[in-house]
């Protein structure tokens, strides 16, 4: 039985790049040493660092002007370094609400400074994204901070927002790497790896040069984004063997038609799931506005009645999805219901395993 894995994260990760580290694992490249245990200073894995970066650059397109870092911490510890590097002196950031990780971004940045939530969707439940023109952002905050794709409730921008000259940030952490994006219109990006990129434990920051430095004085060197520009990363020991699997990611997405290719396979994939959804006769339903629905998190309900005979459907749901090697489908906890977690590395059959299931199973419930 095939299974297919759709976790939210850590996710499911391209089997071609596990075979490769399953096959390197023991002796990188006849030196004798797994990349586990090789020194972070030592030439090979130096050069497993380079040409991550160098293929990350060429992937996204990032400009010359701007720094890559290779931190840990997650997004968690970006909600508190992003204020503490990029408030520059000014008193207040805007903050755009669309879920539960903008929620958490928001309650971390009022620990260091005033957060004006210049829009929020908290009025429909989390289920779509506020237009741009509905914004009420603050011309003199230090940056615009938005969440494009909340992995929780299934809510993705679809465009990017023009802020003007404010620089705007960006937590990619489930939608990094799945479309194409302009860089140049960030100041900040930054994305944990385990969803789209590589095993826990790895988080990527592409930051503008120019909002490098202005950390206040005193700040533990750790929190300081010039620290690690400064060093390469290198500051500490890096995430070693998180960098490589990532590069082999990296490459494996160079391989398969790079970032254009899986947009094109994201987009196809989201819309035989989402088609399925809306064809069930109200079965299944997604509470997400149809246009801001996310290609990597497709949130749904199950029909419930509230009669004993449906009191048990999402469990029963569950249970003859994990017999069918569907497997990660329970929804966040918060929130509840089902979520399927379709990341780049999910093949397309994945998906049509799912729907299949799907309508059979709302064949013998409905």
């Amino acid at each position: 039985m095939t299974i297919y894995n759709f976790s939210a994260g850590p996710a499911v990760l391209p089997k071609a790049v596990l075979q490769q580290a399953q096959a390197e694992l023991i002796d990188w490249h006849g030196s004798g040493m797994s990349v586990m245990e090789m020194s972070h200073r030592g030439r090979e894995y130096m050069g497993i660092h380079a040409q991550a970066e160098a293929d990350l650059r060429e992937l996204l397109g990032i400009p010359s002007s701007y720094k890559v870092l290779f931190l840990q911490g997650g997004a968690h510890l970006q909600f508190s370094m992003v204020p503490l590097n990029l408030l520059r002196g000014k008193l207040s950031a805007d903050y755009i609400n669309t879920g539960e990780w903008s929620k958490k971004a928001i309650e971390e940045a009022k620990k260091f400074s005033y957060v004006n939530v210049a829009a929020s969707n908290a009025d429909r439940n989390a289920s779509y994204v506020p237009a741009l023109d509905s914004w009420k952002l603050d011309r003199d905050a230090a940056f615009v901070h938005y969440t494009p794709n909340e992995t929780i409730g299934g809510v993705e921008f679809n465009w990017v927002p023009d802020v003007g000259a404010v620089p705007l940030v960006a937590d990619m952490s489930s939608n990094i790497m799945s479309r194409a994006i302009d860089v140049s219109r960030f100041g900040l990006i930054y994305a944990g790896a385990q969803k789209n990129i590589g095993p826990a434990g790895l988080t990527i920051v592409i930051v503008r040069e120019d909002l490098v430095g202005h950390a206040p004085s005193g700040l533990p060197a750790m929190l300081d984004y010039k620290t690690h520009a400064d060093n390469g990363s290198m500051y500490n020991t890096p995430p070693t063997y998180g960098i490589y699997m990532a590069g082999l990611v990296f490459q494996w997405l160079k391989k398969n038609g790079g970032i254009a290719a899986m947009e094109r396979a994201n987009t196809a994939k989201a819309n035989l799931l989402y088609a399925a959804i809306d064809a069930s006769n109200g079965f299944y339903q997604c509470p997400v506005n149809k246009a801001d629905r996310s290609r990597m998190n497709v949130a749904f309900t199950l029909k419930n009645t509230g009669t004993l005979k449906d009191a048990n459907l999402d469990g029963d749901f569950l249970k003859q999805a994990d017999a069918r090697g569907l497997l990660q489908l329970k929804g966040h906890r918060s929130v509840g219901g089902m979520r399927a977690s379709i990341y780049n590395a999910m093949p397309i059959e994945g998906v049509q395993a799912l729907v299949g299931f799907m309508n059979e199973f709302a064949n013998s419930k409905g």
